[in-house]
């Protein structure tokens, strides 16, 4: 258990201010400071970006939404896929379908599937950002819970389960899922860096109403210019991503392997 606390302290120290951001800043976000892209100085922890506002503040009111969008997609990608694995490996013909579902996800890269879906639908905002990243993680995190569930299928418990008659929903909820919470939390971190991905490439490329005017993948865009006066303006932000995708996921990871050694 102290370990998942260690793994977890770096990300708990980004996403905890970040989700908290917009009540912690002292500075409205479009509130300018003076001089675009100034150091690091007592009325500005961070420095100014290329308009003089604080960067401090705009890290603070930029995360919440990046971090939340790509925890929704992660549950819903690692919901559906575990049930779909699950049903896949009971039913091989369902199994097929997964397979070649994959195939053309790994084919066709997210991010053009973004731009397909955001610029031919500009209106859809933040739900088209979660369709495309929930259309293209299905079908490939589906085929690593099927190729899990089969092995899975095949024990004894779930055997005399399909022969006493249990129906589907019976044997997945209550047979197979409780035995793969391992690969669950190891996929729900996954899931969560690919939302993140996803959601910060959307931003980044400033597609139509994808996550508003404030947030770290913007920031990154928007100060490269100025990087060399104030670094901190692209630095900061990049580092909250990085560490708040790698840490949930090292976070999941760690929790996954302690919830099977309490129920080996």
């Amino acid at each position: 258990m102290t370990r998942i606390w260690l793994r977890a302290l770096p990300a708990a120290l980004v996403v905890t201010p970040a989700l908290l951001g917009p009540w912690l800043a002292r500075r409205s976000v479009d509130e300018s400071m003076g001089k675009p892209f100034t150091g690091p100085s007592g009325a500005a922890w961070l420095g100014t970006d290329r308009l003089g506002r604080d960067v401090l503040t705009q890290l603070l009111h930029g995360g919440w939404g990046l971090i939340l969008l790509a925890g929704v997609i992660a549950v819903i990608v690692t919901g559906s896929s575990s049930v779909l694995g699950s049903v896949a490996a009971l039913r091989p013909r369902a199994g097929a379908l997964v397979e070649r579902g994959a195939d053309l996800a790994v084919l066709l890269p997210p991010v053009l599937g973004v731009l397909l879906v955001m610029l031919s639908w500009p209106e859809s905002g933040v739900l088209g950002v979660i369709t495309v990243a929930v259309l293209f993680g299905i079908p490939y995190c589906a085929r690593v819970f099927a190729a899990a569930a089969t092995c899975v299928a095949a024990t004894g418990y779930v055997e005399s389960a399909r022969v006493c008659g249990e129906s589907t929903a019976h044997i997945v909820f209550r047979e197979m899922l409780p035995n793969m919470r391992e690969l669950c939390c190891a996929q729900l971190g996954l899931r969560f860096v690919e939302g993140m991905y996803i959601a910060s490439a959307a931003a980044f490329l400033q597609l139509p109403g994808s996550l508003g005017a404030a947030n770290w993948a913007i920031m990154v865009r928007e100060n490269t210019s100025g990087m060399l006066l104030n670094p901190w303006a692209v630095l900061a932000p990049s580092l909250a991503i990085a560490v708040v995708a790698v840490g949930v996921n090292l976070t999941a990871a760690a929790f996954g392997r302690t919830v099977r050694k309490a129920h080996a």
